[in-house]
């Protein structure tokens, strides 16, 4: 009854708004209340609903007036266009794998897990605890709490041989995700209009920062095996470039990981060059067939800056990650994130160590491994029966997701569409590619929500693309 009343209120005063000029002043509050028999209350609420339409403004303690019609002057911005100049990169607003989806759209675009993978009774637990200590109260040491730092370099001194220095708690810098790492590595080692190697394709997110940065990108092609070291030695060479940036375990998006061969044999370019290789081991956690190999764990020369997040394995709210690197190199890239972020919330941080700390972590990597098995073969397998026209180079023994090679005369942008169009998302594979794509590609997550409808969503591909060559 109260809603029919406001009604009411709302369509006669709509009435009389469409008549009377700009600026009039409304009945006050006590004359509705007896012109329409209702309550305060009740008047009220019409006078909000009509202020939220944007016809009426109040104004304390003087009365509720008819709002001005403004004349709507489309605003004009091209003053900007002097003032900022050419761009020194094209950087895209929004990269598909960060879009959001709506509840009932198939979303295979996303770099990130499912929370049915990430291990949230830890988390919660973890982030209660944290919250209940003195990180969440007081200010983190710049380069992160001692008890993270050397979380992050006893994990990389198991690993490595016995003839190799381990490295120090001193070489960890904590990180609030890795993208700032990236962003803060280019800055320091590569520096503005500087040539900065990368494999192609690549992550996205890494050619981003690159474009942030300045630095000038240089490609090296990459296969199921990883970059040719014959390839890599010729672009140090022609390119005077001291940088190479390199995903050799699980690699985004192609899956692929470096033999052990083929990582000493770059470790061993990238020492003869006098150089950085910057190994970004996103992905450490996520094993299928095999684990991840750090090379890093085989360099103590400070030939390598390791960077190793816990974002995506412990949960996308705790952007916890950390660059490990010696020597000057260290120094650099600590006095750019200082700069930038002066330091990493303790409490997020805390949370992490307490998540990564628990016997139980090492139960969920376990169980994680068989779940991501288990979605990468149905994936697989749906992709099999309803994509024929494409193909995978190979299976990928870890990581999130699949690159499925599509049909030369493929219009991605055409199938991107095509396939949201009919509620399903997909990654477009040029994003990957530091410079002009080796060919049309989707990068697939098998990681994402709903694996039950994998094989709706690879139907719906399969049909996009037979419209495209049928």
């Amino acid at each position: 009854m109260d809603n029919d009343s406001t009604e009411r209120i709302v369509s006669g005063l709509r009435q009389w708004i469409a008549t009377a000029p700009s600026g009039a002043q409304l009945p006050s509050n006590r004359a509705l209340v007896a012109r329409y028999n209702a309550s305060p209350v009740t008047v009220a609420k019409a006078m909000r609903t009509l202020r939220g339409l944007g016809l009426v403004e109040s104004r304390p303690g003087v009365g509720t007036f008819v709002r001005a019609v403004r004349t709507a002057r489309p605003p004009d911005y091209g003053w900007q266009t002097a003032a900022l100049r050419s761009p020194h990169a094209r950087i895209p607003a929004l990269s598909t794998p960060l879009r959001s989806s709506a509840p009932d759209v198939i979303g295979l675009h996303s770099g990130y897990p499912d929370r049915e993978l990430l291990p949230q009774r830890l988390v919660r637990a973890a982030v209660a605890r944290a919250a209940r200590g003195d990180t969440a109260l007081n200010r983190s040491p710049a380069p992160g709490l001692p008890e993270l730092q050397a979380w992050f370099a006893q994990e990389l001194a198991e690993v490595s041989p016995a003839n190799v220095s381990a490295p120090s708690p001193r070489d960890v810098i904590v990180l609030p995700g890795s993208q700032s790492g990236l962003s803060s590595t280019f800055r320091a080692l590569v520096g503005f209009g500087q040539p900065l190697l990368i494999e192609s394709p690549s992550y996205w997110g890494a050619i981003l920062a690159a474009a942030q940065a300045g630095v000038r990108l240089v490609p090296v092609p990459s296969g199921t095996s990883g970059p040719d070291p014959d390839e890599l030695a010729r672009a140090f060479a022609e390119t005077g470039a001291r940088v190479f940036y390199a995903q050799p375990n699980f690699a985004n998006p192609t899956g692929a990981q470096w033999t052990s061969e083929r990582a000493q044999q770059v470790l061993d370019v990238v020492r003869k060059h006098g150089a950085f290789l910057v190994e970004d081991d996103w992905a450490h956690d996520f094993g299928i067939d095999t684990t991840a190999r750090p090379v890093a764990a085989h360099d103590d020369g400070g030939h390598v800056i390791y960077l190793r997040s816990l974002t995506k394995s412990v949960s996308p709210s705790i952007r916890v990650a950390a660059i490990i690197a010696r020597g000057p190199a260290r120094e650099r890239i600590l006095a750019d994130r200082g700069a930038e972020s002066m330091y990493v919330s303790g409490l997020l941080q805390a949370a992490a160590l307490d998540v990564v700390t628990q016997p139980a972590w090492r139960t969920h990597l376990r169980d994680l491994a068989e779940q991501l098995k288990a979605r990468r073969n149905l994936l697989i397998s749906c992709l099999d029966e309803h994509v024929g026209d494409a193909h995978l180079d190979q299976v990928p023994r870890g990581g999130l997701h699949v690159w499925l090679r599509l049909p030369d005369a493929t219009d991605l942008e055409r199938l991107a569409r095509d396939c949201e169009a009919d509620g399903v998302l997909v990654a477009p594979g040029s994003e990957w590619f530091p410079a002009e794509p080796a060919g049309p590609f989707l990068r697939l997550n098998y990681s994402g929500p709903d694996p039950a409808r994998f094989d709706e969503g690879a139907r719906v591909i399969g049909q996009a693309l037979a419209r495209q060559h049928g």
